[in-house]
């Protein structure tokens, strides 16, 4: 089976989508599917205005032809223009598809361009409403889109690499105070500065690059920016912390809470969907409040290391693959199908 993904984020680019789709893609090469990505780096490219980080292909549907129509599932992540093309060239050959919704960029946008969340939502519908389902995260996820009129709305969950993501007990420094972390995008949606501001006596690291990092690394010269850090690297920061703190209230899941568990360390987090979501009412494996201070407090204090780790085991990226592919849709039309469609009547 040849499966074709379109998405309008890619390496060098961090974030949740394009983990996301790196581990599904990776998983479903293993089991022997032919997997083709369509991602900004195949065509001529812009940065975005006001995200500087983030790369806008210049495309049109014709060249995505080749690829499109080779495939025999077609699914459309993202909602750029790369989606778009995407989308525009399978309505025109009556190609079905799947997509997912991934941001919350009617949040975002209203922080960055002040556009009303009602017309972004209006816009995604629009770009949805053809797709055969609309892959979502969480539960949470699928309430607040049914709710602004979206259809055929699946469930597609997340997972972590719990081998690669493991305690290492052996090699936790130690230290004079609790290293309370942050990890993902430096960036103004992120919230970061509910965490560096927190009146704890913990000591604070960022973990992660982004457009916001050097405004905030000089209002917080003494909290360490170590980057964006990936792999081996990546999941010793994990396991030498004593909390992460997701101070996000945007993020549609938050793959990095997965990630910081299976090490086992626990989550501080606002009790906001994603989360809710995540978390749920395990108090073994972190905490959420409003006072993100007091979730912090309670993590250092009661939650359970190996609890964190028992809780992703269960999450795997294999389970999360075989869910999606659960959903994917032939993209071209069955012998049967097309004849009906051709059929004159008498």
């Amino acid at each position: 089976m040849r499966i074709c993904l379109v998405t309008d984020t890619w390496e060098p680019e961090i974030n949740g989508v394009v983990r996301t789709l790196k581990n599904t893609g990776a998983i479903l090469r293993s089991w022997g599917y032919d997997v083709t990505v369509i991602h900004p780096d195949l065509f001529p490219w812009v940065r975005v205005p006001f995200y500087p980080d983030v790369r806008m292909a210049l495309t049109w549907s014709e060249s995505l032809a080749e690829p499109l129509a080779r495939a025999d599932r077609v699914h459309l992540a993202t909602e750029g223009p790369l989606g778009l093309a995407a989308r525009g060239w399978l309505l025109r050959y009556r190609r079905a598809f799947t997509s997912s919704y991934h941001t919350d960029l009617p949040a975002y946008l209203w922080k960055y361009l002040l556009l009303p969340p009602w017309i972004t939502y209006r816009l995604l519908r629009f770009f949805h409403s053809r797709s055969r389902k609309v892959l979502v995260s969480t539960a949470s996820l699928a309430w607040r889109l049914a709710r602004w009129g979206f259809r055929n709305l699946a469930r597609w969950g997340r997972g972590v690499d719990t081998q690669l993501f493991r305690p290492q007990e052996a090699s936790r420094p130690t230290r004079s105070r609790p290293l309370a972390i942050y990890v993902g995008r430096v960036a103004v949606e992120k919230n970061i500065e509910a965490f560096l501001t927190l009146d704890r006596p913990v000591d604070k690291m960022v973990v992660g690059d982004g457009p916001q990092r050097a405004e905030l690394e000089r209002r917080f010269p003494h909290i360490p920016f170590v980057g964006a850090k990936h792999g081996a690297e990546l999941a010793s920061l994990y396991a030498q912390a004593d909390v992460l703190v997701f101070p996000s209230r945007t993020d549609t899941f938050g793959i990095v809470m997965l990630e910081a568990l299976a090490c086992g360390t626990p989550v501080a987090a606002y009790p906001v969907p994603g989360p809710l979501d995540v978390l749920g009412h395990n108090r073994e494996i972190g905490a959420m409040d409003e006072d993100l201070g007091k979730a912090v407090d309670h993590c250092l204090e009661h939650a359970q290391r190996g609890a964190c780790r028992a809780f992703a085991l269960e999450h795997s990226w294999e389970k999360c693959t075989r869910q999606f592919l659960e959903h994917l849709v032939p993209s071209v039309p069955s012998r049967r199908r097309l004849s009906r469609f051709f059929q004159r009547p008498c």
